[in-house]
């Protein structure tokens, strides 16, 4: 689905990673290891077009992402560090602006996915009254909407207790059981049993992986 060809980032007169290349499968799951500091963000936002500060080559689908990029970003979801909600908006205002990029999504759908991470009663509640792990689970129900087949997803268990990552865990999974990906950073150790692999950035300066 998703290639990567010498791919060079050099921030602040340090390369991050040089040479870096990869693939990536439908039903697989990356984790991208590394130290603070060694790039992961970095590397996350170049993958998902948030980012241009780089050479090399990214694919989707076999064709050049800059070639394709309509149709990359209707096959992506990111989530990146910031919660990326309207603040003076509810939880179910949000998740009704985002479900307007898809007419297939309904209601019941979006009482759902809240549902699922925690917030049931709190569908109606202003978002700049709720707290930050809050904000953060009203932008992680999307996960529940996305019929997006590549998921990019920076740290998406921070803030989030040890069932809410479990739960989280076991839609990664399903996600990638149907035939989708997911690109991910964590410091959480996965507890998935499955498809993931692993790239350690802290290898990748000067080194293909």
């Amino acid at each position: 689905m998703l290639t990567v060809q010498n791919l060079f980032c050099e921030r602040d007169d340090r390369v991050l990673f040089n040479r870096l290349g990869f693939s990536v499968a439908p039903g697989e799951i990356i984790q991208i290891e590394g130290q603070n500091g060694s790039g992961k963000t970095t590397l996350m936002r170049i993958l998902s077009g948030l980012s241009r500060h780089y050479e090399g080559d990214i694919f989707w689908r076999g064709e050049p992402v800059e070639q394709v990029r309509d149709d990359f970003c209707r096959d992506l979801l990111y989530f990146g560090h910031q919660a990326g909600v309207k603040a003076v908006l509810t939880p179910q205002e949000n998740l009704r602006w985002y479900a307007a990029l898809s007419p297939a999504i309904n209601a019941a759908d979006i009482d759902h996915a809240l549902e699922q991470v925690g917030l049931r009663g709190f569908e109606d509640v202003p978002c700049h009254s709720l707290s930050a792990g809050q904000n953060r689970r009203v932008s992680l129900a999307r996960l529940y909407l996305s019929k997006a087949p590549l998921w990019i997803l920076d740290e998406p268990f921070t803030a989030i207790d040890k069932k809410g990552v479990a739960a989280k865990e076991a839609l990664l999974l399903r996600h990638a059981q149907r035939g989708g990906s997911v690109i991910l950073t964590t410091h959480h150790e996965l507890g998935i049993r499955g498809p993931v692999r692993k790239i350690n950035l802290d290898q990748c300066a000067g080194t293909s992986t």
